[in-house]
């Protein structure tokens, strides 16, 4: 009888964590949601889901803990359940930093690492972002891996990536026994997932600064789901950028997501964001996005994603867009107490959303 191989997912009560266990849970038993050819094929694993938190919604299947990865006992957890490999999701973001905030996300993480490889486990994955890049007058065209990291402090997000993504590098370059992969993903954009760019995109207009119009990546929620199940089922030790070809300014973005700009004069915007945070007021819904990288460009590298781990993404960011437009229509229609079966518009988005998902 073949043994089981244990992957334990961290933050499975949050979006990510729940996606990445599930489908690990249905290629398990044969019913992988993904059409890629290449990875759609019955594993054998024990899925493991732990997190601080209790499940609320059940995930059929999953062997879940309720457990906080910084116990001093995780350790022992791991052996006593002979993990092979971990997949790092647990991350809270917060727009005001904190010290509960930075020992949550960044010294959580490095405790886990640490533990993991007293325990012995295999190999670890780590969720990350090019937020750790910064955004600077200076950047290159494109940013490669080996870049330095810059990222802003400003935000307790920002700065939690750029802490938790020099660890990684740091760890990398010292070629330790257990492998670590870490992926830096562009903005993320879709129909259902939080991030700090559909944040943004939901604002009722979108703030600009005048003036500034910076190259911009996305990458679509499918993608990212895809590429971390990539690495968690084959070997890609290191540090690599994910996104989408096609790049375009902030303005053509907004357009096509189908929204509206509002110029800002950039030292009114600053000072705006000062005063909402002196008087600990919601940031979030002036800015999900810090200033900086809303003015200057901070656009990846993304070769070694092509080369090395032979991903490419199904969706282009400008497909990823218009999709995420049309759900926002869509979500419009719902809101209005109207005949949907009347309206025919709501029916041609319908027909038209459903052939993209069985063309993919």
């Amino acid at each position: 009888m073949t043994t089981k191989k244990t992957i334990l997912v961290t933050g499975v009560t949050g979006y990510w964590g729940a996606k990445v266990a599930s489908e690990l849970i249905a290629r398990t038993q044969g019913d992988a949601g993904n059409n890629d050819t290449k990875l759609n094929t019955v594993s054998n694993y024990h899925v493991l889901g732990v997190d601080s938190e209790p499940l609320v919604n059940d995930i059929s299947d999953l062997d879940f803990i309720q457990v906080d990865v910084r116990n001093p006992l995780f350790v022992e957890l791991l052996k006593a359940e002979n993990v092979h490999t971990v997949c790092h999701l647990d991350f809270t973001y917060d727009y005001y930093r904190s010290e509960k905030l930075f020992d949550r996300n960044v010294l959580g993480t490095m405790k886990l690492v640490g533990a993991c490889l007293d325990a012995g486990v295999k190999k670890v994955i780590i969720k990350s972002s090019t937020f750790a890049y910064g955004a600077h007058p200076t950047n290159p065209a494109f940013l490669t891996e080996k870049h330095e990291l810059r990222g802003s402090k400003k935000f307790g997000y920002t700065r939690d990536f750029f802490e938790i993504a020099s660890f990684c590098v740091g760890y990398c370059h010292e070629n330790r026994e257990m492998a670590l992969t870490a992926l830096r993903f562009s903005n993320i954009v879709g129909p259902t997932v939080d991030s700090p760019m559909t944040r943004y995109l939901s604002l009722p207009v979108l703030p600009v600064l005048m003036g500034f119009d910076p190259m911009m990546q996305i990458i679509h929620e499918d993608d990212v789901l895809d590429a971390l199940l990539l690495v968690i089922e084959q070997d890609f030790p290191g540090v690599y950028n994910v996104a989408a070809d096609d790049v375009f300014p902030l303005r053509r973005l907004i357009g096509l997501a189908g929204k509206m700009p509002m110029p800002v004069f950039h030292p009114f915007a600053y000072l705006a964001s000062d005063v909402i945070k002196s008087a600990k007021m919601s940031l979030g819904k002036m800015a999900p996005i810090e200033w900086d990288y809303l003015r200057y460009s901070w656009v990846v590298d993304t070769s070694l994603m092509k080369s090395k781990l032979n991903f490419s993404p199904k969706y282009t960011a400008e497909e990823t867009l218009r999709q995420y437009k049309q759900y926002n229509e869509m979500r419009q229609y719902e809101k209005k107490k109207t005949d949907f079966g009347l309206d025919e518009q709501y029916m041609r988005d319908i027909i038209e959303l459903r052939s993209q998902g069985k063309d993919r």
